[in-house]
């Protein structure tokens, strides 16, 4: 079956178009933009009509690339922005439109079992209990389980958010780091009062911070999921990777080779989270996936 999954974040929305069978996954188009939906929200809790326009914009992209390659089922997950947004219908209504289907409005603990899936799929039971950590524009989600969802919690520390509410200038203060810092870690507290994280044999860190900081612990010239999916990378170099980007300027950041341009404004504060979540669970090391939330999407369309 050809399946179409969308995934709408609070920084970027993405599109996998892939052929699914019973235990078989081929990918046949991979797609994403930055349209930064959820800027602003965290303040005023509603959608900027620009960043509607945006992210229309690109959903419209998607169409047209849904159409020609044949996609029999497709499915519309929107997640922390559009949660929090008091206007988004106006974003809602404009993809039923343009997609027609009803696209969904999913809550924390659907995207939290949606990542597991994605991240999952492909590791082997020896590796279980798995911790997946997805780190996205507007919330962050902790997963544990052994082949299905056991804990979740969804926290609001995404990078966009973070970078929003403390780390507005490149470098930021020392200031701005320690508010940054305090943040993070009471909502990381608050996940571990669900989420037993000392039972995690495995942390797989999910979504475009964590692949972005795997691509700079590996000295990557240039962003390769191939590289970069499954790599294992260290708590220390992620201490390191964090401390980097917090010491750069945003024209440093922006010429790396492998930063996508869209992730120059939130990879510090990205990183941060990342940091303190390895710290937080005191794993030695994280597992870096290409497949995550988008992927579990997919796979549940074939059912």
């Amino acid at each position: 079956m050809r399946v179409a999954a969308i995934d709408c974040g609070t920084n970027s929305i993405r599109l996998l178009v892939a052929d699914i069978q019973e235990n078989g996954f081929r990918e046949v188009h991979r797609d994403m933009q930055i349209v930064r939906l959820g800027a602003g929200v965290d303040k005023n809790k509603a959608f900027d009509p620009d960043a509607i326009t945006r992210t229309l914009a690109a959903t419209q992209d998607f169409a047209r690339i849904i159409a020609s390659k044949g996609a029999e089922k497709i499915r519309f997950c929107a997640t922390s922005a559009t949660r929090d947004a008091s206007n988004r219908a106006l974003f809602i209504d404009g993809v039923r439109q343009i997609l027609g289907i009803e696209p969904e409005v999913i809550p924390g603990s659907e995207e939290a079992a949606l990542s597991f899936l994605g991240a999952t799929k492909e590791l082997g039971a020896d590796l279980a209990p798995h911790l997946v950590v997805d780190i996205g524009g507007g919330s962050t989600e902790f997963v544990l389980g052994s082949g299905k969802v056991e804990y979740a919690r969804s926290v609001n520390i995404g990078c966009v958010r973070m970078s929003e509410r403390h780390l507005n200038i490149q470098p930021p203060s020392e200031q701005q780091i320690q508010a940054a810092t305090a943040d993070i870690d009471a909502a990381i507290s608050e996940a571990a009062k669900e989420v037993p994280f000392a039972q995690a044999k495995t942390l797989i860190a999910v979504a475009g911070t964590a692949t972005t900081v795997a691509a700079a612990a590996l000295g990557l010239s240039e962003y390769d999921r191939y590289s970069i999916h499954l790599s294992r990378i260290s708590a220390e170099k992620v201490h390191e990777v964090a401390e980097m980007f917090a010491s750069m300027n945003r024209e440093e950041i922006a010429a790396l080779g492998y930063m996508h341009p869209g992730r120059v404004d939130v990879i510090t504060s990205g990183s941060l989270v990342l940091s303190r979540v390895m710290k937080a669970t005191g794993a030695s090391e994280f597992v870096a996936s290409e497949s995550d939330i988008l992927d579990g999407i997919a796979w549940g369309l074939a059912k």
